[in-house]
């Protein structure tokens, strides 16, 4: 029996080699690229100007009957060039720029809108713009947990490389990169996520190859810790026999693979058992989500957008939206608070907010509804809603057995669903696999630990394979 746990033990370590190589490679890279080498933007956030300040002269309904658009998706009030311009979603879902002063379409609107943006990011207005390229999908530069699609990107001709991705309907950052940072992207993204495997083979696959090269990195483990639980005497025997004749240690690199393999049998329990969690889920919830579209007829729209009970100098953002019948101007004023006034009167709709959102979760709950929902705002990320999610502010729905619907009202898009195995997982993926509970020390102290077990579990994995060889 002994002898086929150490039988196994080998088997199993040299099929998890190099995928145990190529994951503590690139999980020694994140804290680089996350923290230490994250390239530095003077501006994260866009300050939009109020509707005092950009003074539009024309309201929505007046730009909308001169340029004969009879139905689109939603709207926004934007200020680009010292001019103020409607920034008109239309139904094939591309923005288009009309003057808040006499109505003109803006060629190429969004594209110089997202150049303006991406310059207001980087406070830079001297160097020359390399590309400005919309993208709809992910890729290995711009990865899924930048959740904003589509966004342009936006190429600058710099010694740096940056590259700026913007989301011109919100005008706001998805993210940032330089050279530096593109480069640990793909070392990341080919070594620790596989996502060459999902363009092969698809997603799916993926996940499924990748717990179970995780499943065999923790049997690997449980037996080597048998090993040394059913071995510890004859180990013991050997080492004093040695000392007793003063001979040399010949094995020095078998007995250092088994110690440093012990002190670690904790931290790799971590990483495995957390891995295989978090892999698991992720096949749990595959799948695409139902994508919510609107398209607002013209014809409903009575109310003038520029005189609504509320004051210009408090005014945001606008946007329109259409629920339970009844299409409301979506403000939100200078404090982040979100409401509605009906399109047809001006009357404002109390708690329109929580009505939205309640109706958007029954959308994305394929139409499930339930009164016993509790709703509140979220205006900061916490452990449950964290900031991986990218979105603020949300609402957060409530079902009985804490089935929890984040949405992003101002975009009616569903910023997370938490429910209890979601809830499990994304606290042991924080906690054991990204060191949280390290938090205490400060995210260098943090970023510093997890270094030293990455690269522990490499020497552990290098010298069994070295035994294995010395053994062979």
């Amino acid at each position: 029996m002994n002898r086929r746990f150490y039988k196994w033990h080998r088997i199993l370590g040299l099929i998890g080699l190099v995928p145990i190589i190529c994951w503590t490679v690139s999980g020694l890279s994140h804290p680089f690229m996350s923290n230490w080498f994250r390239p530095y933007i003077p501006e994260e956030t866009y300050q939009r100007p109020t509707q005092t300040e950009l003074k539009p002269q024309l309201s929505l309904k007046q730009v909308l009957d001169q340029n004969h658009i009879a139905e689109f998706r939603n709207y926004g009030l934007i200020g680009l060039k010292q001019k103020t311009y409607y920034q008109i979603l239309q139904k094939d879902s591309t923005s288009n720029y009309y003057a808040a002063t006499d109505g003109n379409l803006l060629p190429n609107g969004d594209r110089d809108y997202a150049i303006y943006l991406a310059r207001y990011f980087t406070q830079d207005s001297v160097s020359k713009i390399k590309s400005a390229t919309i993208q709809k999908t992910f890729d290995g530069q711009y990865q899924p947990i930048n959740h904003l699609l589509p966004v342009w990107k936006i190429s600058f001709y710099r010694p740096d490389g940056m590259d700026i991705y913007v989301e011109t309907t919100q005008s706001r950052l998805g993210t940032f990169n330089n050279n530096t940072r593109k480069i640990m992207l793909g070392v990341f993204e080919q070594l620790h996520t596989w996502d060459f495997m999902a363009d092969w083979f698809g997603d799916t696959f993926r996940l499924i190859f990748m717990t179970g090269i995780v499943t065999v990195l923790f049997l690997s483990l449980v037996t080597g810790i048998i090993i040394y639980g059913l071995f510890w005497n004859r180990f013991k025997e050997i080492a004093q026999k040695r000392k007793t004749k003063n001979g040399h240690d010949k094995r020095w690199v078998h007995r250092y693979h088994r110690q440093l393999g012990l002190i670690m049998s904790v931290i790799m329990l971590m990483f495995f058992s957390s891995a295989a969690f978090h892999l698991l889920v992720k096949l749990r919830n595959a799948g695409a989500l139902p994508d919510y579209q609107q398209i607002i007829n013209s014809k409903t729209i009575q109310k003038d957008n520029l005189h609504l009970p509320i004051a210009d100098s408090l005014i945001n953002k606008q946007a329109i939206v259409s629920f339970r019948g009844s299409t409301y101007y979506q403000i939100t004023d200078v404090k982040k608070n979100i409401r509605y006034f009906d399109v047809a009167n001006g009357v404002e709709r109390i708690n329109g907010d929580q009505d939205y959102a309640a109706y958007l979760s029954e959308f994305y709950r394929s139409g499930v509804s339930s009164e016993k929902a509790e709703i509140s705002p979220i205006r900061q990320f916490d452990h449950e809603y964290g900031f991986i999610n990218k979105r603020l502010p949300v609402q957060k729905v409530s079902y009985p057995g804490d089935d929890n619907w984040y949405i992003e009202t101002t975009t009616a898009k569903l910023a997370t669903h938490v429910e209890g195995i979601d809830r499990a997982e994304g606290l042991s993926f924080i906690f054991l696999h990204k060191f949280f509970w390290m938090t205490w020390a400060g995210k260098n102290v943090r970023d510093a630990v997890s270094i030293v077990c990455a690269l522990s579990i490499l020497i552990v994995s290098l010298l069994g394979f070295a035994a294995f060889l010395k053994k062979s």
